[in-house]
């Protein structure tokens, strides 16, 4: 009876309104209704959504210098010849096994490492022209710098970067790949390149590599110095690869130095609420791995205390896992920015959907709405919001009739792009104080006595918790790279850049009816990292994209980090044009200075 109440008297006041004021009635009814139910709602022709997610056209090379050589090079593209030398140098590529694994020591300690130095001599007979053309300079023995240095050296260079290296294939799985995982296997029948890597990252490489030693071979020579970094330990956070690189062409380049960088991640380009969009990656969220260690007196098996060192730490990871970290969507926020793409350009997004994502920019109830409706419900989207934990190693016990005096448990937390390392360590430390006295135990985090032993004066502690950075490379999340407002020219840059691609691949010419068919370009994240992070110093402007097709998948998995990894042979072409436009925007772009 109050809601009905509430209803006519907002409609009658809307009335009113309308009669007084010139303004709708049913808009403004409508909208001190919404009070009724906790959320704010303006009329929806106050709102300009163009604003929320605003689009560039496509941009193409447009001198006399690089129009021909654009055309030309997407022409090609469709040569058979072409096709065959790009499965080649790709195929080529996933044949070398170049694995990274974690906590290897530096180059040289290690056999394992001498893969990359496959990796190097494979690129130097691959790509000739490059390294006749290229400086190149080598990084703690395995990273690479190649430049190849502009006619005009008052502009700032701009960095293009991939990694040699390939999550390891688990000797397990063999049997149930397709085909052998360091095959580099074309089936020409489905038209699908196979192998670790294939997706992740060496289609990236071998794309940048061929474009670059195409347009050599076309006789194009840069204005813009052109700079590419590869590392060779992304997979195992790059502490010797990308993170040396870094250092290095922060003493070439110094801070702010380059103009932007591209790399691999963000969401590549899909259908999403039946409109395509391309979500390059400019922002990242932080990392920690902690480490829960719990030590009590060992013993025999036969005479077991009520809870073993091993029990202790099994209700830990139970109180962590009941208590996670919140979920709460947020305005400025990429994931936020994401979503209101989604909802003015979506052409199938539910409609109740959309209003409150327009409503969120202003109204918090809106904002919460938002995050029930869809965040909550979507565990990527949730994972992409909010701080995660996943408890990925566990270790403990040396022998079934021996109480275990020490186990612990590793934790990996992707941080929220709004939270800390800080605030992550303090949450775990506050989660697992409330155990550690239940059980007697004291406890340590992060070098500070959190309950001391003389917090116990009637008993002794039954034992001891500890907690810690376990790697020591923890990370803060990523400074976002300008995408509205002043300074955000290089993403409008590389917004046209991604359009003129995603048309010209398919041979759109920028029609109305054509336009419509057209990617929709909006910030993104991942909700993992990139070599990027060693590279925050060098440019303002990072963006993890590099143009991979997930907008008609679902026949075939890529297979990324599992089995069966591959890469279409049409999404690799696709690659291929979206380095050599971007090459030959950024020669004539003036944006950057």
């Amino acid at each position: 009876m109050t809601f009905v109440l509430k209803l006519i008297s907002g409609l009658l006041i809307g009335i009113y309104i309308s009669f007084s004021l010139g303004r709708s009635a049913l808009d403004w009814g409508k909208t001190l209704d919404s009070f009724a139910n906790g959320v704010a709602i303006l009329p929806t022709q106050e709102l300009d959504t163009a604003k929320l997610c605003p689009q560039v056209s496509a941009l193409y090379p447009q001198s006399s210098k690089n129009a021909g050589i654009w055309t030309n090079f997407g022409e090609l593209l469709d040569t058979e010849g072409f096709q065959e030398l790009a499965i080649e140098k790709l195929s080529g590529l996933i044949q070398i096994p170049s694995e990274s694994y974690d906590n290897m020591p530096p180059p040289g300690e290690d056999p394992r490492w001498e893969t990359m130095g496959q990796v190097h001599d494979y690129l130097a007979v691959a790509f000739p022209l490059i390294h006749s053309t290229f400086s190149l300079a080598k990084v703690n023995t395995y990273g690479l710098i190649y430049e190849w240095t502009g006619s005009d050296t008052s502009l700032k260079p701009y960095l293009l970067a991939a990694h040699q290296d390939v999550v390891p294939v688990n000797p397990e799985t063999l049997d149930t790949w397709t085909y052998p995982p360091y095959s580099g296997f074309y089936d020409a029948e489905t038209g699908i390149i196979w192998g670790r890597g294939a997706s992740d990252d060496k289609a990236s490489l071998a794309g940048i590599m061929l474009t670059l030693e195409t347009l050599i071979e076309k006789g194009w020579t840069p204005k813009r110095t052109v700079v590419l970094a590869f590392g060779f330990d992304e997979e195992a956070s790059g502490i010797h690869g990308a993170k040396t690189i870094g250092k290095a062409l922060d003493e070439i380049y110094g801070q702010d130095g380059l103009a932007f960088i591209v790399d691999e991640g963000g969401k590549w380009f899909k259908d999403v609420y039946g409109t395509i969009f391309a979500t390059p990656g400019v922002a990242e969220k932080g990392h920690a791995d902690i480490k829960v260690e719990v030590t009590s007196p060992g013993g025999h098996s036969s005479v077991p205390p009520v809870h073993t060192t091993i029990g202790y730490l099994a209700s830990i990871i139970a109180e962590l896992e009941n208590n996670p970290f919140p979920v709460e969507l947020a305005r400025d926020t990429v994931p936020h920015d994401t979503l209101l793409c989604y909802a003015s350009h979506g052409r199938e997004i539910p409609h109740s959907l959309k209003h409150a994502i327009f409503k969120s920019t202003h109204c918090d109830a809106a904002l919460r709405k938002v995050g029930n409706m869809f965040v909550t419900k979507d565990r990527w989207y949730s994972s992409l919001v909010g701080t995660t934990q996943a408890v990925d190693m566990v270790f403990g016990g040396v022998k079934a009739n021996a109480l275990p005096e020490s186990a612990y448990a590793i934790v990996n937390h992707r941080i929220n792009t709004l939270s800390s390392v800080n605030e992550t360590a303090a949450h775990d430390t506050q989660t697992i104080t409330g155990i550690a006295r239940a059980f007697n135990l004291t406890l340590r985090a992060f070098g500070e006595d959190v309950i001391p032993a003389s917090a116990y004066l009637i008993s002794e502690p039954k034992g001891h918790i500890e907690l810690s950075q376990a790697f020591n490379h923890e990370l803060e999340p990523a400074p976002r790279t300008p995408t509205s407002g002043k300074g955000s020219e290089p993403w409008d840059f590389l917004s046209g850049t991604i359009k003129a691609t995603y048309d010209a691949h398919r041979s759109f010419r920028g029609t109305d009816g054509e336009e419509s068919k057209s990617v929709v370009v909006s910030p993104g994240m991942s909700t993992g990292n990139t070599d990027t992070k060693y590279y925050w110093n060098l440019t303002r402007h990072i963006f993890r994209y590099n143009h991979k097709n997930g907008a008609y998948g679902g026949e075939i998995a890529t297979g990324v980090h599992t089995v069966n990894e591959n890469i279409p042979l049409d999404h690799y072409l696709e690659m291929i044009r979206f380095f050599s436009t971007l090459i030959l925007n950024a020669d004539e772009a003036e944006v950057f200075e």
